[in-house]
């Protein structure tokens, strides 16, 4: 029953993490590392293949072998965030309330990814693969 509910919403996770790649206002990182845990729980194949990803690969070990991010993908999770929500709030909404709600929304986005623990230096580089991209 469990590999029945969790392999298809591994699957969404990682489609949605793919969409993220592309799409500045959806995050890639949680999704990603969410589809990891589905298929740990699912599926050995798909998670084997997600670890062994030279575009996911490094974020998911260091994630599930330390529990960190890298400071590289923290400072890209902040920085689209920043850009995509703040051009939004600038440039298209024109309700207070909207505009308010979206910048709290990020204030907590922005805070769950600083409060999450960053690697150690050494560590992250030896995970990252070359032309490594989040």
């Amino acid at each position: 029953m469990k590999r029945a509910v969790y392999k298809p919403l591994g699957l969404l996770c990682l489609a949605l993490g793919a969409a993220g790649i592309v799409l500045p206002v959806l995050p890639s990182t949680p999704f990603v590392l969410l589809a990891a845990w589905f298929f740990a729980r699912s599926s050995e194949r798909w998670h084997r293949r997600l670890m062994h990803s030279e575009l996911f690969g490094p974020v998911i070990r260091n994630w599930e072998e330390q529990r960190c991010i890298s400071s590289r993908t923290k400072a890209f999770a902040l920085a689209t965030m920043l850009i995509a929500g703040g051009s939004s709030i600038a440039l298209a909404m024109e309700a207070l309330q909207l505009r308010i709600a979206t910048a709290v929304l990020m204030a907590v986005g922005a805070g769950v990814v600083v409060s999450l623990k960053t690697c150690p230096r050494c560590q992250e580089r030896a995970g990252e693969a070359p032309g490594h991209v989040e």
